[in-house]
């Protein structure tokens, strides 16, 4: 066959994908689950001859560095797992999620990654194999499956490696405050403090708790939130290296405010505000709490979406 009749494969096209930040544990359910929140990581690739980023948004340094970037590391690492050669892409980020917050933006950046592995790579990943494959990588499958579905997941990996996952759309209104300080804190450190062995009494409040907060959800019960959102396996444990969360849970059950929870394993704090009251008002009694402690942060008005990954070809 001459090289003019060999049929060659077209190059694949350039893939958009768009993600959404994540909040996990809530309180009570540690490692369980995770919700979605409307503050997104937009990711465009083409190939190209060499790699390249060009980055905007939140965190522009870290997202624009070549070196150890998470996003081509797991495209790289997918790719070579599959066999499959690894071509150049050129990326245009726009990130729109706080980055070593607790706010997912790893889960994110994972998901990307196999994402362009699966697209460019030509793997015909189903969804849910790419999902299982960030759950893998990022030891957090709630995380995983609320950035990839939207809306509220509850997921595990069972101990032969089989994710489940139940997507719920939360009934109501959750508008939400998503308190982040100027200060990372590592998954590592916040895994460190956490202790080997829990009372009978501390396992029974968070089962107990976690089946509450799943039917505030499931039933628009915002009369459910306080008590579903308190914790005996993580916060207590991570308060002293998360300072917003002392600071503001005292603040449950005051006008406005539902309740509050360390937003994944912290240091942000996520607060669930009541959609009857003044949000601009509800803010500025936690503005006053952070002044009072002499806590600089910012505050980011943001809500639940059930929107979870968008990919579009072109």
């Amino acid at each position: 066959m001459t090289d003019r009749n060999r049929k060659t494969r077209p190059k694949p096209h350039s893939l958009e994908i768009i993600l959404p930040a994540t909040s996990a544990n809530l309180g009570a359910a540690f490692d369980a689950a995770a919700l979605a929140l409307a503050m997104f990581l937009k990711v465009h690739a083409v190939p190209a001859n060499k790699f390249s980023i060009r980055a905007s948004g939140r965190d522009q340094e870290i997202c624009a560095q070549l070196e150890n970037h998470l996003i081509l590391t797991t495209y790289r690492e997918v790719l070579q797992a599959e066999k499959k050669p690894v071509h150049p892409l050129a990326l245009r980020i726009h990130n729109g999620i706080p980055i070593g917050k607790g706010c997912g933006s790893s889960a994110a950046a994972r998901l990307a990654g196999i994402a362009l592995a699966a697209h460019f790579g030509r793997l015909r990943w189903s969804e849910g194999r790419i999902v299982h494959e960030a759950a893998r990588r990022e030891q957090h499958p709630d995380n995983a499956a609320a950035c990839w579905n939207g809306g509220l997941a509850i997921a595990r990996i069972s101990a032969d490696g089989e994710m489940q996952i139940a997507d719920v759309k939360p009934k109501g209104k959750w508008p939400l405050l998503l308190v982040v300080p100027y200060q990372s804190l590592s998954t590592e450190d916040a895994r460190r403090v956490l202790p080997k062995k829990y009372s009978r009494a501390d396992a029974v409040a968070n089962i107990q708790n976690s089946m509450l907060l799943l039917a505030a959800f499931v039933q628009g019960r915002k009369d459910l939130l306080a008590s579903a959102l308190e914790d005996r396996i993580h916060q207590p444990y991570r308060a002293p290296l998360c300072p917003l969360l002392p600071a503001l849970r005292n603040l449950t059950d005051t006008r406005g405010i539902l309740g509050s929870a360390l937003s994944g394993a912290g240091p942000s704090v996520l607060v669930f505000l009541d959609p009857r009251s003044n949000a601009k008002q509800a803010s500025a009694r936690v503005r006053e709490r952070l002044r009072e402690q002499g806590i600089n942060a910012e505050l980011i008005h943001t809500g639940i979406t059930t929107r979870g990954a968008r990919q579009r070809v072109s």
